[in-house]
């Protein structure tokens, strides 16, 4: 079986948000938000590797279903990061 290019692209996704996460929490002493986006955005991956694994069809809709929900996970708290960064370095100027 060839490899999949969701498959490679989730996990390019996944070493992007573990460094992501590094970063953020480093430097801006974040835990709880970064952590989250930690453990949606590398399950995005794990999911779709799981949905390669499926047994039956069905399966496999509801792997991909499930990483489909932990990818808009992800981006909503992305999202969040960068509101609440936008949020915070305005009032600091003031």
């Amino acid at each position: 079986m060839s490899e999949s290019i969701v498959g490679k692209k989730s996990f390019d996704f996944a070493i992007k948000i573990v460094n992501f996460y590094k970063k953020f929490s480093s430097e801006n002493k974040e835990y709880v938000l970064s952590k989250q986006i930690l453990r949606s955005g590398t399950s995005v991956g794990a999911n779709i590797r799981e949905a390669l694994n499926a047994q039956s069809k069905m399966d496999f809709i509801h792997k991909l279903s499930i990483s489909q929900k932990e990818c808009d996970e992800t981006i909503y708290c992305l999202n969040f990061c960068t509101k609440l960064s936008i949020f915070l370095w305005k009032n600091l100027k003031n």
